[in-house]
């Protein structure tokens, strides 16, 4: 196939979830509904598709040091970049006119480690589905990228995880998701002032606790007790959405005591949902920061490892940020993105 694009790039947004996370897995939400409050930052995930002459495609992930090139006819099952190959073969088999493979190099980056918690791998597959709509001509809207990009991750790849990453990714902006039966997503946008945003950013301390962990162990248990009869995971998955819905009501209204509190509660609910989500270094950290000012924490993403949050007024930031850091986590200011994923052409 001859070269008839152009170098085309676009960046999704990685995120906070303050409230319900655990509860876009399936089968909880399949069942019950699940509900999701959550805020997208200045930390992104990255893709470029760049053309090629030469016949091949090549993979290539610069933050994890992966390069690999393949001849158009070879299959791509050896490939170690799974999302890069999940996300190449259903585009092109999808939206690429007659399937033939296409050429190229696709190359990416992401402003944080793998298993950070952030929703990373799925904002990266977001970047790369929107890079492929960009250079495919594929009329998708937003509902659209993140539920090919769900699709991609969990059913094509068989890889674990919920619902929310894909969508935050793909809207940006702080929003109320619901994850309704029959796979119906609905995503609220919230009219929050100027003033209150503001607050909540500079309220915010986010901080790697060091190591990062990988979600699938921990999803396969909390999907396993969801399973399960009158399991204290499906009652503690109860508590996360009804924190999610009172998270809302307070963020509307700036009450950021109450939001402080409702995290507190829900990361004391999300422990409950499977064994491992909290360990000894993410514990101390959290000791840290309660005794350094921080109102309200929680661990974001599954838990295990990778980044963790904190609320603290915001002229006790600065202290906060210090004494994380003295403690050997790496501690530092956020701030909001309000656009989702964009895809351009050069």
């Amino acid at each position: 196939m001859s070269v008839g694009y152009r170098k085309t790039r676009a960046r999704a947004p990685l995120r906070l979830g303050l409230a319900g996370g655990g509860t876009d897995l399936s089968p909880y939400c399949d069942q019950f509904g699940g509900a999701v409050l959550n805020v997208t930052i200045e930390r992104y995930a990255f893709a470029s598709i760049l053309p090629r002459d030469d016949g091949r495609v090549c993979f290539q992930s610069d933050d994890m040091g992966i390069s690999e090139t393949f001849d158009l006819d070879e299959p791509l099952s050896n490939a170690k970049l799974l999302l890069h190959r999940g996300v190449y073969e259903r585009m092109i088999g999808e939206f690429g006119g007659k399937g033939e493979a296409w050429p190229m190099t696709i190359k990416t980056t992401v402003d944080a480690p793998a298993g950070s918690g952030l929703g990373s791998s799925s904002a990266l597959v977001v970047a790369l589905v929107d890079a492929f709509r960009e250079v495919l001509g594929a009329p998708l809207g937003k509902y659209d990228v993140a539920h090919l990009a769900f699709e991609i991750e969990r059913i094509d790849l068989g890889l674990a995880g919920g619902r929310q990453d894909q969508y935050a990714a793909a809207f940006g902006g702080i929003n109320f998701i619901e994850f309704l039966p029959q796979e119906r997503v609905i995503v609220n946008p919230l009219r929050v002032s100027d003033a209150i945003v503001n607050e909540l950013e500079s309220s915010f301390v986010v901080c790697f606790s060091g190591r990062s962990r990988s979600s699938a162990e921990i999803i396969d248990r909390q999907t396993a007790g969801l399973t399960a009869s009158g399991s204290r995971t499906i009652d503690a998955m109860h508590r996360l959405k009804a924190d999610a819905i009172e998270m809302k009501s307070a963020l509307l209204v700036g009450n950021f005591h109450r939001m402080a509190e409702i995290m507190n509660d829900s990361w004391k609910a999300k422990q409950a949902t499977a064994s491992g989500v909290s360990t000894d270094r993410i514990d101390e950290l959290f000791q840290v920061a309660m005794r350094n000012g921080a109102e309200g924490g929680k661990v974001s993403g599954a838990g295990g490892g990778g980044f963790m949050f904190f609320m603290v007024q915001p002229e006790s930031r600065y202290s906060l940020l210090q004494a994380l850091n003295m403690a050997g986590g790496q501690a530092t200011p956020v701030k909001f993105n309000a656009v989702g994923c964009q895809a351009w052409k050069l």
